[in-house]
């Protein structure tokens, strides 16, 4: 949303500080992401009176000036042929910077000397027009702040507005939460030249048709369209605006077209209502028709393009055919044009839903489609209706004929929520009084009838957000200022309901990641195809993101990648997320992976060492033995090739761990990872055992393996053979080349004993170790190495 400060001053009745408006809609949860100052350099122009104005005496173009800038009568040349003596104009003097980056200097034209500059709208960033000084219509004395004259200066911000709040995509919806913390009312500001006696209001009608000047309108489509209020006007100029509207839509980057569409828009923009004009006499009937759309049938909308409708859609059409696509785009037959005299107004209330559907089902976007698909507010628009005509009449002229219609076939019933006292102190923490939580509530347009510990809050009709008792608490909250509540933990008493299975696994799986110095990312769940079972997404933003993830680890990459990009070279990410895979039915089979990937040194730099040695497939496979001790208990792992895969005991692959692809420049080291199902079933709280009371034993063994056997195998053989006294044992040394013979490896393991409760003897160490070592050598054809 984008907002102008002299707007909402305006609404509010009171001058807005940029930065304090910044700062308090960002405690209203509705952060500024960008604030733009315009016309901001203009302060040090003044309004100088042209006492006198004579031809140079040098130059047959050039007039001397004698002009009163609120102190001494200075001497100005000038080149523009409108400058008359005892007129206004804008007056720079020496020393100001004007918005093109000049400082103005005292300069000698032509053998007279200039002591400041008479300026044009082009000169001030006002506009185009550069061929004369701009005239000033204003009796302000000279001197008087060019600003205070001409209110050009603002303040352009950009708001981020979350989806459930379609009031704030209006000057009045901000206006409005600012007033309520400010303690001011909202009023809509003059219309210049408007009639002193407002336009008449919309007549209510109690079914599905009504009649305005003549023109008999219908709702046929009342699902599509439960309100619509029109009127007619006739005799209006279409042309150009007045430059109070230009400037305003200008100040929000709106452009002006002429001022019927500005008209349009400034109503738009004030109060969140989307309007569109018809040219009457381009209407059959003439007739307006609510309706579904005919099958087969076909509309030219503003945008040139010829559009495919079908009877999901709903069109305002007139006795004939469709003239437009509700709450999206008019049709080109019924435009307005330099041409028209008569226009019927249009007011509606669209279905967010089906107006969605229709939205994208026809490839398009417009201001109106993205307020009516959020929500506006279905009780404005005979007040929204009375704003447009008033303003319609006064900047393209003509009357209004006869009243306005306001057709609703069924009533709209207020919502009403019931807050608790209790329940508002125990969900903030704190004590609100009764009164500040009426008090804020009220602010917001809420009608508040007290009861015995409760209040009675009927919603506005501007808030479809505002639904549940705890919606009512953060509106509170939010009124009364989130800085006034205590920053302490206050006492709190936990709840007995345990997290999810899943999400205790993700926990725990995410402090042993995180403990081994990987850092935790999060990726997008989109990307390209990466296989043929691959589940595509019915609105992707880009082909880029087209299809749901299967896997966790090309995001990674992709990461990785980007890293690689700003010359990154140690880079450990993780990722605990959903991945996607084909169902039996419409909706994809989903479950929670955990996934790493590593690439650079193995450790930190330090002093002692040139440079630490870099990662390798082995790292990953220590990574996937570490996460499924926790995330995927009861796999089993098994060395395939390369890689190391994980398998639940039926056989079923759930991950593994290897070397990985990558776009790699040629000075980053290998990248590796490693990709797991996270199971619930692994949520088993953790074994905890008190720390040993006797010393342990090491037993270190170097055993002569062929080139085919696998360490693993061996291990487990170690493992299992040397009694319950074994406490641990790993491999802590490779080697190959002489004495071995080729095909020859030797690789070293330390056997830890420890008996919990005492010391063990040093022969039933040696015989547990004895029987271990001849069993591996028995079973898998290994010898042991000799010293």
């Amino acid at each position: 949303m984008i907002a102008s400060l002299r707007w909402l001053s305006d609404l509010l009745g009171t001058r807005l500080e940029a930065a304090a408006v910044r700062d308090r809609l960002a405690m209203l949860g509705c952060p500024v992401d960008a604030m733009q100052s315009l016309h901001g350099g203009l302060e040090r122009v003044v309004v100088g009176l042209v006492l006198e104005a004579v031809k140079h005496p040098n130059a047959d173009r050039l007039s001397l000036c004698k002009v009163n800038a609120g102190g001494a009568v200075l001497g100005v040349v000038c080149g523009a042929p409108n400058v008359t003596a005892g007129k206004r104009y804008p007056f720079a003097a020496v020393g100001v910077t004007l918005p093109n980056g000049i400082t103005l200097e005292r300069r000698k034209i032509r053998g007279e000397y200039s002591e400041g500059m008479l300026c044009s709208a082009k000169e001030l960033g006002l506009g185009e027009d550069g061929e004369g000084i701009l005239e000033l219509d204003t009796e302000a004395a000279p001197g008087t702040p060019f600003l205070d004259v001409l209110p050009v200066a603002d303040t352009r911000f950009e708001i981020d507005v979350t989806p459930n709040r379609p009031d704030l995509l209006c000057h009045a919806g901000l206006a409005r939460e600012l007033g309520a913390v400010l303690g001011r009312p909202v009023r809509l500001p003059a219309i210049p030249g408007a009639s002193e006696a407002p336009p008449p209001r919309a007549t209510r009608t109690a079914g599905p048709r009504g009649e305005t000047a003549g023109v008999p309108v219908t709702i046929e489509d009342a699902e599509g369209c439960p309100r619509y209020a029109a009127a007619v006007l006739r005799g209006v100029t279409v042309g150009p605006s007045p430059a109070w509207l230009t400037d305003r839509l200008a100040a929000i980057g709106a452009r002006s077209i002429n001022n019927v569409v500005d008209a349009t828009n400034y109503v738009l923009y004030e109060l969140n209502q989307p309007l569109h004009a018809f040219d009457l006499a381009k209407l059959a009937g003439p007739a307006v028709v609510v309706r579904r759309a005919r099958a087969g049938e076909s509309l030219v909308t503003l945008d040139g393009e010829r559009r495919a409708l079908t009877p999901a859609m709903t069109v305002i059409a007139d006795a004939a055919t469709a003239q437009a696509v509700a709450g999206v785009m008019g049709g080109a037959s019924s435009e307005v044009s330099a041409a028209t005299t008569d226009l019927l107004l249009e007011c509606a209330w669209f279905e967010p839903r089906r107006l969605r559907a229709t939205r994208r089902a026809l490839g398009m976007s417009t201001e109106a489609s993205y307020r009516y698909e959020r929500g506006i507010d279905p009780e404005a628009l005979p007040a929204n209706l009375e704003r447009a005509v008033a303003l319609l009449l006064a900047v393209a002229g003509g009357r209004l004929d006869g009243t306005p219609v306001d057709v609703c076939p069924a009533p709209i019933a207020p919502r009403t929520v019931t807050l608790r006292d209790d329940r508002l102190a125990h969900l903030l923490g704190v004590a609100v009084p009764r009164a500040d939580a009426e008090r804020a509530l009220t602010a917001l347009g809420c009608v508040v009838l007290p009861r015995e510990g409760r209040l009675t809050v009927q919603v506005p009709s501007w808030r479809p957000d505002l639904v549940r008792e705890v919606d009512l608490i953060e509106e509170v909250a939010r009124i009364v200022g989130y800085d006034r509540f205590p920053e302490e933990m206050r006492p709190y008493r936990p709840s007995v309901v345990p997290d999810d299975p899943s999400e205790q696994v993700a926990g725990r799986t995410r402090g042993v990641l995180t403990g081994l110095g990987l850092h935790e990312a999060m990726t997008v769940p989109l990307g390209p195809r990466h296989d043929e079972r691959a589940v595509g997404v019915q609105n992707p933003l880009s082909q880029e993101e087209a299809y749901l993830r299967g896997a966790l680890l090309p995001g990674l990459v992709r990461r990785v990648e980007h890293n690689w990009r700003l010359s990154e070279r140690d880079v450990r990410l993780f990722e605990i997320g959903r991945t996607f895979a084909p169902g039996e039915g419409a909706l994809p089979v989903e479950e929670i992976h955990v996934a790493g990937v590593v690439t650079g040194g193995r450790r930190p730099r330090h002093w002692s060492e040139p440079a630490p040695p870099d990662v390798d497939v082995f790292d990953a496979k220590a990574l996937l033995e570490a996460a499924v001790r926790v995330a995927c208990r009861g796999a089993t792992l098994a060395a395939e090739g390369e890689r190391l895969v994980a398998r639940l005991p039926h056989g079923t692959v759930v991950g593994w761990a290897g070397t990985l692809e990558a776009d790699r420049p040629a000075w980053a080291a290998p990248l590796v990872g490693f990709e797991v199902l996270l199971r619930a079933d692994a949520a088993a709280a953790p074994a905890v055992r008190p720390r040993p009371r006797s010393p342990s034993v090491d037993r270190d063994v170097a055993l002569v393996l062929p080139e085919a056997s696998v360490a693993a195998e061996v291990e487990a053989v170690l493992r299992a053979s040397a009694g319950p006294l074994l406490e641990d044992l790993w491999v802590f040394d490779e080697y190959r080349g002489a004495p071995l013979a080729a095909g020859q490896r030797s690789v070293a393991w330390r056997l830890v004993f420890r008996a919990p409760e005492r010391t063990l003897r040093e022969a039933e160490v040696d015989a547990a170790f004895q029987r271990a070592v001849t069993e591996v050598e028995t079973r898998c054809g290994v010898r042991r190495r000799e010293a």
